[in-house]
């Protein structure tokens, strides 16, 4: 059975154990749906309550300056304070920005350490960031400002920490690595980073797993707060309106008589060896069997990661139209292989992601070269309502992803195409 049949037999099996397990929740709230969906290749629960740019070459001065969802925890003499709901572009995370920044910059060798050691370096003062998903250093340090040289090391978590002798990084890759590294920031601009905030709001999953066992089967780095944060619900709609303006910004000519219609309604345009399938659904697919049309900028041959984010994060804009919803693309994954490059891009508003129950992303762009062979995007509108999203308590939260042992807890968007997006308990 290939990996698609297992993960939709999965996909069957699991919603109905769900809906077995909730029915007295039904009885009590006829508004809760429990979902289960797909993300990235690992399966979460959905616990859900009531510019006109042109293309060509992506130059790096067309990007918009991307702005990542971000989860941090800082922790101190009297507790932790957390926010879950924040990016990278936010007022409240720029004293951890130009920490972080600092901190890249200033390290240089990494050394291999273990679980144990980074569950240490939160017993002090220390500053915790999680960006979601792993992302080589290079590309978190461009995120904050920063530079780091490293393409070979990413890291999904980090946690700067005062030690006896200095402050040091500490790194999980997402994976099995663990790194540490020392810098040259002091302990007053560790201290004085973390002093903007105010302690006692917040706890990992570890910090009651020993006394409290609906705990235990939480991954131990899910961070709850003693008040989760009013997420308003989104209305979602399809953006994609004004063919013709797309069709120029992918190069083809908008008047090309190459057009023909596919069935279910899919419409086909093909230019040499270039074709653009464009669904009802909103969603598009551009492929090039080797016609540079489309290129990043690079200064040499292959582009640098940070080119190949960049040049993807100015086409990706440059299709999207500026009345597009508040909500904005942020960089997933960038994975290369040879001369080929893939980065995914999500959607996040305010600094919560937006997943999809089918499990894709809202955009893949692959590169073979600078030049881009493959380009998939949803085009999405999605706008804050007057309605607050209604959260499940968290002990029932964990009393149903009970089933998941082992899955991290946290809150985010759930699409499933239809035109109400509510925030909810998702379980990776």
């Amino acid at each position: 059975m290939n990996e698609k049949k297992r993960k939709h037999r999965d996909f069957i099996q699991n919603v109905a154990i769900a809906l077995l397990s909730v029915s007295a929740v039904f009885l009590f709230a006829q508004t809760q749906v429990y979902n289960l969906g797909v993300h990235m290749g690992s399966s979460y629960i959905s616990l859900l309550s009531g510019s006109d740019a042109g293309a060509g070459s992506a130059a790096p001065s067309q990007a918009v300056s991307p702005a990542a969802p971000v989860r941090i925890a800082i922790t101190g003499p009297y507790g932790r304070y957390g926010n879950t709901a924040l990016s990278t572009a936010d007022a409240e995370f720029e004293p951890l920005d130009r920490l972080l920044g600092e901190v890249l910059g200033s390290a240089r060798t990494y050394t291999a350490c273990d679980s144990q050691a980074f569950r240490r370096a939160l017993e002090t003062t220390s500053v915790y960031y999680d960006f979601l998903e792993p992302l080589p250093l290079s590309i978190l340090a461009g995120l904050v400002g920063g530079t780091a040289a490293e393409d070979d090391i990413s890291a999904r978590r980090l946690v700067v920490s005062a030690q006896d002798d200095g402050v040091f990084l500490y790194l999980w890759d997402g994976g099995d690595g663990y790194f540490r590294c020392s810098t040259a920031i002091s302990m007053e601009n560790l201290e004085s980073a973390a002093g903007h905030y105010e302690l006692g709001n917040a706890m990992f999953a570890f910090d009651r797993a020993d006394t409290e066992t609906q705990f235990q089967d939480a991954a131990p780095y899910s961070l709850f707060l003693d008040t989760e944060p009013a997420l308003p619900v989104l209305s979602a709609e399809i953006s994609l309106t004004d063919t013709d303006r797309l069709l120029t910004a992918l190069k083809f000519n908008p008047n090309t008589k190459n057009r023909y219609q596919e069935s279910m309604g899919v419409e086909l345009i093909m230019e040499s060896e270039r074709a653009l399938r464009i669904y009802t659904d909103g969603s598009i697919q551009y492929r090039s069997g080797g016609d540079p049309a489309l290129t990043v900028e690079s200064a040499g041959e292959l582009p640098t990661l940070q080119e190949a984010v960049t040049g993807a994060n100015a086409l990706l804009h440059a299709l999207l139209s500026p009345g597009d919803g508040e909500a904005s693309l942020y960089l997933q994954s960038v994975r290369r292989n040879g001369a080929v490059t893939t980065l995914t891009f999500g959607y996040q508003m305010n600094g919560v992601p937006i997943r999809f129950a089918d499990g894709g992303s809202a955009a893949t762009v692959t590169l073979s070269g600078s030049a881009v062979s493959m380009l998939e995007l949803r085009f999405r509108r999605y706008t804050p309502t007057e309605t607050v999203s209604l959260l499940l308590p968290l002990r029932q939260a964990l009393a149903i992803a009970v089933r998941e042992p082992g899955a991290e807890l946290s809150i985010g968007y759930a699409d499933s195409g239809s035109g109400a997006v509510s925030a909810n308990w998702l379980a990776d």
